[in-house]
């Protein structure tokens, strides 16, 4: 694997850690496709640094169990403004 993959994918996964963030989120701030955050969260960093995955795993986990909760409440905010 090329090293510029590499320390995109370690500095992606920091990010994602470090500020509880959602792939969305790290792709918008890396300038990349939610694909390839995706992919070098998950499979690339695991190659590389196995604990920074599972802390990774751990983030990604919470926000998909959150998911819905933040869907509902962006239906809210988006009704809310229509109202007004």
């Amino acid at each position: 694997m090329k090293s510029y993959i590499e320390e995109r994918a370690i500095e992606i996964a920091n990010y994602i850690v470090d500020e509880n963030a959602t792939v969305r989120q790290a792709a918008k701030q890396f300038g990349i496709s939610k694909s390839t955050a995706h992919k070098d969260c998950v499979e690339r960093v695991k190659a590389i640094n196995p604990s920074l995955a599972r802390e990774v795993r751990k983030v990604l986990d919470l926000n998909k169990l959150e998911r819905h909760l933040r869907g509902g409440m962006a239906t809210k905010e988006k009704y809310l403004h229509e109202k007004m």
